[in-house]
């Protein structure tokens, strides 16, 4: 009924808009006639911890609803920002990082995700590198952590970084567990057929074949031939110019030295 009653309005309208100009049929335009669900950003902000684990930050929710449950950060988007600039300012906000690499990941709707009102979530990935990542709660939130990310076959396991505490989905708040789980969906696809893992790197102007190496292992959970691995970086980045040797020699993951690199292109 409700559907009908609407289609017989639009075609009223479409006559008397016939005889109206652009501005005029703007003038008379109430926004009130329409039914508007609030639309969300939230993030989830990837690491690589520095003993080489996937790891993400979670804040608990200081207010209803969802109250005390844990939840990715994110906020609503506002009138006159298009969604990526709610995205880049949530990620500024909550890390206090710029520049960093963000990608639209999906769009939640389910109709009864949010018990407040109708809610459309936008998720966005963050990958941060660990010794530039730091986190300042809001004030909706009552607290803030890094986890570590224990992937089971009944879901994800989340273990607080300097802390006794341990995270199961029904610890999250709302569908994040279904937001984390598409987001390391992506994150594990595109770390093989792209070049992603290097924006997890601690730092780009100097690292090691090894360190690319535990990313893409962290991230797929699959353990990598070395000497595959090295040939391939070999073709991917000394062959074609993209990165540039360094004479320092690093220690940091076997007693046999190994160069550094430092990525140019």
């Amino acid at each position: 009924m409700k559907q009908k009653g609407r289609k017989r309005m639009t075609q009223c309208n479409l006559k008397d808009m016939e005889s109206m100009t652009e501005e005029e049929y703007l003038a008379q335009y109430k926004l009130s006639d329409y039914e508007r669900p609030s639309v969300t950003v939230d993030m989830l902000i990837f690491t690589i911890t520095r003993n080489q684990r996937l790891a993400m930050i979670l804040i608990k929710r200081g207010g209803h609803p969802e109250r005390g449950k844990w939840a990715i950060p994110g906020g609503f988007v506002e009138m006159d920002e298009s969604l990526e600039d709610a995205a880049a300012r949530e990620l500024k906000e909550e890390t206090d990082l710029d520049h960093i690499y963000l990608e639209q990941l999906y769009t939640f709707g389910d109709v009864h995700r949010d018990k407040r009102t109708r809610v459309i979530s936008v998720a966005y990935m963050a990958l941060v590198p660990a010794d530039t990542l730091q986190y300042t709660p809001g004030d909706d939130a009552q607290d803030a952590c890094i986890f570590e990310i224990e992937r089971t076959a009944q879901g994800v396991i989340l273990h607080a970084i300097g802390r006794d505490l341990t995270l199961t989905e029904a610890d999250l708040a709302f569908d994040h567990k279904d937001i984390i789980a598409k987001g390391l969906e992506r994150l594990q696809s595109k770390v093989t057929y792209t070049d992603l893992a290097l924006e997890l790197l601690r730092n780009k102007e100097k690292f090691s074949i090894y360190e690319l190496q535990i990313i893409h292992e962290v991230v797929t959970g699959t353990e990598l031939d070395v000497a595959n691995f090295r040939r391939s970086f070999k073709k991917k980045f000394i062959d074609t110019g993209r990165v540039e040797k360094l004479d320092e020699k690093c220690y940091d993951y076997s007693r046999k030295p190994s160069s550094y690199y430092r990525l140019i292109g």
